[in-house]
């Protein structure tokens, strides 16, 4: 796949902060019942971490991340550094614990159902704002053009939590909450797993004849216009629209669903990391200026090969 890498601007620093470990993925012809003593069909040992797969996916795209994690001086440890690394991510902003574990996940991939199953454990101690000199996060956030929270290291997650928290009864309705609650945001995005996402685009320059329209049903006829045998990814967007959410508010948008690759379960090997392969090839779209459809299509393009 081409990486488009003449369309990128020359700021491509993206700094991402969350959790990096190492996935140990065994594969079975099917998954264990209790107390079944079974044998692997094959084994690996990977780098993995939502921050840690984002960033990678961002560095072998081509652009400069910069991650900011927690692992300890172990041999897991010092591997998840080195593979970070020679993907081409700046680990330099890491906080390096003398004692304790770095965090691994155990991945029981069925081969029947494709379906993987993880079992995770965090590294310990945990990471603390402490572990990362506020001169050091100063430099790290120097420079950088995107800034992505996996949500894993819990005092920046609650806060992101608390300001992005919404009870809305729809995935729809939830979008316009988060526009109208964060108003510096220019778009808001849901993964869907095979069914593709739904992403949410503010407009900044209102048209007054503009339709208002409820939400969910302006995604219920969106979502008519899907091509359910879809071999290739596609995007579907509405105009520019009024759109209202009962009991939260209105706000000028417009609505795109992403389509994803349908792969036949036959050619399907696994997906692990296959949300945080969405996450990078987005954050590299950003950075390269991609209009909105191209860069849900480049995303899910990404996704599918790394599954097959």
């Amino acid at each position: 796949m081409s990486r488009d890498c003449d369309s990128l601007p020359e700021n491509t620093i993206v700094v991402g902060c969350g959790a990096a470990g190492v996935d140990f993925l065994a594969t079975v012809a099917t998954y264990p019942k209790p107390d079944d003593k079974i044998r692997s069909t094959s084994f690996k040992i990977q780098g993995g971490g939502n921050a840690g797969n984002a960033l990678t996916c961002t560095a072998r795209l081509g652009l400069k991340p910069r991650i900011i994690s927690k692992v300890a001086d172990d041999t897991q440890g010092r591997e998840i550094l080195h593979e970070l690394e020679v993907d081409g991510v700046d680990t330099s902003f890491m906080a390096v614990s003398k004692e304790g574990t770095s965090p691994f996940t155990y991945i029981i991939v069925d081969s029947q159902t494709k379906s993987r199953t993880c079992i995770h454990t965090p590294g310990f101690p945990p990471m603390k704002p402490d572990d990362l000199p506020e001169s050091n996060l100063l430099t790290a956030l120097n420079g950088a053009r995107i800034v992505y929270l996996d949500g894993r290291l819990h005092e920046t997650a609650l806060v992101v939590a608390h300001e992005a928290w919404t009870e809305a009864s729809t995935v729809s309705k939830a979008l316009v909450c988060m526009l109208l609650r964060l108003p510096n945001i220019k778009f808001v995005i849901v993964t869907l797993g095979k069914d593709g996402c739904i992403m949410l685009e503010r407009c900044v320059n209102e048209d007054p004849s503009a339709e208002e329209v409820v939400v969910d049903k302006l995604l219920e006829s969106l979502e008519m216009r899907k091509n359910g045998s879809t071999h290739i990814p596609t995007c579907i967007s509405s105009p520019v629209t009024k759109l209202h959410a009962e009991g939260i508010g209105t706000v000028c948008s417009r609505l795109y669903i992403g389509t994803a690759k349908n792969i036949p379960p036959s050619e399907l090997i696994d997906t692990t990391g296959a949300g945080d392969a969405f996450i990078g090839a987005v954050l590299y779209a950003i950075c390269a200026n991609f209009e909105p459809e191209k860069m849900l299509c480049f995303a899910a393009t990404v996704v599918s090969s790394l599954a097959l």
